[in-house]
């Protein structure tokens, strides 16, 4: 039996024991692991190796055994790889805060290269995919803004080794820009007072911050500012203490540059900033567009993003989380900026960003693996990844920025839908397909002794061919979709209110009861004649409704033009839930069922369409738990 294989196929379960901290080993080194560490394998478990580089034969002492991997250091070289330099700072090796001052910038810049590339292929599935070079920081050192610092013995400054968890005293560091060395030097064995220590420094406003309030009398720098100023192309920013600022300020002006150039903007389009923070794209962005929408979730990043952007008129700012606005957006944007957190974006925000569908979509990210994982649910749907440029940011460490720009895929073919209906329409939209609207006018009452079910398949394929009918088959191709719905309870079909009265009979009729809704849909391809027709049912529960939330319903008008007098999407009313079904389906439209029939039609759907699951609907199928109830 293979016993290192075993060890490996359970997680490294099985470390001998006899590996011990502090012990030496004498390794091959493979590849990257994820932190910037080196790895390699010993008996059957990965070992990773900071302070070395693939391809190398170390000797590394043990730092920690965890229960699934080894975490070592170099302590000797004995082949060495062609792209290992000596490391400028003196605390390289004692110090986690950088992982690649021993390894060539060149060389830096093409691992970035590849760990964006591998994010792609592994996490998000994508194997044809253009990546441009990794764009080099203007300055390799000395361009940090921000530093957090550990206060340690004494009141001294310095940093926590990520594996040792030993505190390591730090005079200067090479990453820091001159401003923030200064202010450290200012403060060195002074905070005993305090834990934690954040000093920021404007490189060009020569401003400062530095939190939490310090009352030594030793302390001869002030302390405790509630924001501090900085300056991006030369225009400065107020910048709240809890606020995110980019730390590379010459390299975002190449960001900021970067983005500009891919969107060609011709001073028309409406920018949505999903993430704006204190504003910095929103502003500098700003004169090259008609409007800027800024959405932001913390209070004083807006109020410091107001404060920037003063004197600018076409900047609007919003203050809520991504996931809860994008939703609620009523003028549609041309391009939408999404600058998330390392975490990436919340599955609910890229859902409202699908239904939204705007034609351009750039993605800008810190975290290739939460990058790829958002850009193949959004590829899923109605985009295309147009271009990713990566950035070094972060210089020294495994760190990289990406900006990815999106375009959404125009519907190859002509897709008419034979119906005015709002929702339906709606529906339509978030597939991202373009499409016309042509109503019918067809008779919609009831014949004697009909099923529900009957009556919405006979409809759906009568709506669909009445606008058909108008087409000329042998000039005018096109794929014509027709639906019906009612809501069925005890057999029988309710459709809409024909007034006030009838409405608030059929809301005190199904209030607290199950019943479905089925819908029938059908699809003419005008060219060859071909139809496809079928229907969906959803199982659907409401809640016991008040006799006074009936009445601001009926009040509001949302009854009259429904089936049952109710959409199960009215977030003021909340009527009820979804059991079993299709949720697009009770709405008005099958969306899954739909796209399946068109291409059984032979539509030609944009490229990479992916077809959700109607009986099974996946996580990442963009219609999936958008139920508001």
């Amino acid at each position: 039996m293979d016993y290192s294989s075993l060890r490996k196929s359970f997680g490294g379960l099985f470390i001998d024991q006899r590996v011990e901290k502090g012990q030496l080993l004498t390794l091959s080194l493979e590849s990257w692991g994820r932190l910037g560490e080196a790895m390699a394998d010993y008996q059957g478990t990965d070992v990773f190796v900071s302070g070395g580089i693939p391809g190398e034969r170390v000797v590394a002492e043990v730092l920690r055994v965890w229960r699934k991997y080894i975490a070592a250091q170099v302590v000797e070289v004995l082949e060495a790889s062609e792209y290992r330099v000596e490391a400028p700072c003196p605390y390289y090796g004692i110090c986690s805060g950088c992982q690649w001052q021993h390894l060539a910038y060149d060389a830096q810049l093409r691992a970035k290269y590849d760990k964006v590339v591998d994010a792609l292929v592994r996490v998000g599935g994508f194997d044809k995919i253009s990546v441009s070079p990794v764009m080099a920081s203007p300055r390799q050192l000395g361009y940090r803004n921000h530093a957090r610092m550990t206060i340690g013995v004494g009141g001294a400054l310095g940093f926590v080794h990520r594996e040792t968890r030993q505190f390591v005293r730090v005079d200067n560091c090479m990453l820091m820009h001159p401003g923030v060395n200064h202010l450290l030097g200012q403060l060195q064995d002074k905070c005993d007072e305090t834990t934690q220590l954040s000093i920021r420094a404007g490189e060009e406003t020569r401003d400062h911050l530095i939190q939490p309030t310090l009352k030594s009398p030793d302390i001869l720098v002030a302390t405790g500012q509630k924001h501090y100023l900085e300056s991006v192309n030369g225009r400065r920013f107020r910048v709240a203490s809890p606020s995110f600022f980019q730390v590379n300020i010459r390299q975002t002006s190449n960001l900021i540059e970067v983005v500009r150039n891919a969107l060609e903007f011709t001073g028309t389009e409406v920018l949505l900033d999903a993430y704006t923070g204190v504003g910095t794209f929103a502003v500098l962005l700003s004169p090259y567009v008609r409007k800027v929408i800024a959405v932001e979730e913390s209070s004083a990043a807006v109020a410091d993003a107001r404060e920037n952007a003063a004197g600018l008129d076409n900047v609007e700012f919003v203050l809520g989380k991504a996931e809860h606005v994008l939703g609620l957006i009523a003028e549609k944007p041309d391009v939408v900026l999404l600058d998330p957190p390392r975490a990436g974006c919340q599955r609910e925000a890229l859902r409202s960003l699908l239904k939204l569908a705007p034609p351009m979509i750039v993605y800008i990210s810190c975290d290739p693996e939460t990058l790829a994982r958002d850009l193949k649910l959004l590829c899923q749907g109605p985009y295309q990844v147009a271009s990713i440029q990566p950035l070094d940011m972060f210089p020294q460490t495994h760190h990289v920025e990406c900006v990815a720009v999106l375009e959404r895929i125009a519907s190859p073919a002509r897709i008419i839908l034979a119906s005015g209906s709002p929702r339906r329409k709606e529906l339509l939209s978030d597939l991202g397909l373009d499409f016309e609207v042509k109503p019918s006018n067809v008779n919609e009452e009831v014949i004697p002794g009909e099923t529900p079910q009957e009556m919405v398949l006979r409809l759906s394929a009568a709506k669909a061919q009445a606008v058909a009918d108008t087409l000329d088959g042998t000039t005018e191709n096109g794929y014509v979709i027709g639906a019906d719905s009612t809501v069925v309870f005890e057999g029988r079909a309710i459709g809409k209110p024909v007034d006030s009265d009838d409405a608030r009979r059929m809301l005190h009729e199904l209030s607290g009861t199950k019943h479905c809704v089925t819908t029938g849909v059908t699809v003419i391809d005008v060219g060859s004649g071909r139809q496809l027709t079928d229907s969906m049912i959803g199982d659907v529960v409401l809640r016991d409704i008040t006799d006074e939330e009936i009445e601001e319903s009926i009040a509001s008008g949302t009854p009259m033009d429904k089936a049952g007098a109710y959409a199960i999407q009215d977030v003021k009313l909340r009527p009820g839930e979804l059991l079993e079904g299709c949720y697009t389906n009770v709405v008005g439209l099958p969306l899954c069922r739909l796209t399946q029939m068109l291409t059984e039609l032979g539509c030609p759907l944009p490229p990479g369409w992916a077809i959700p699951n109607q009986t099974n609907c996946k996580a990442d199928c963009p219609f999936a738990g958008n139920n508001p109830a």
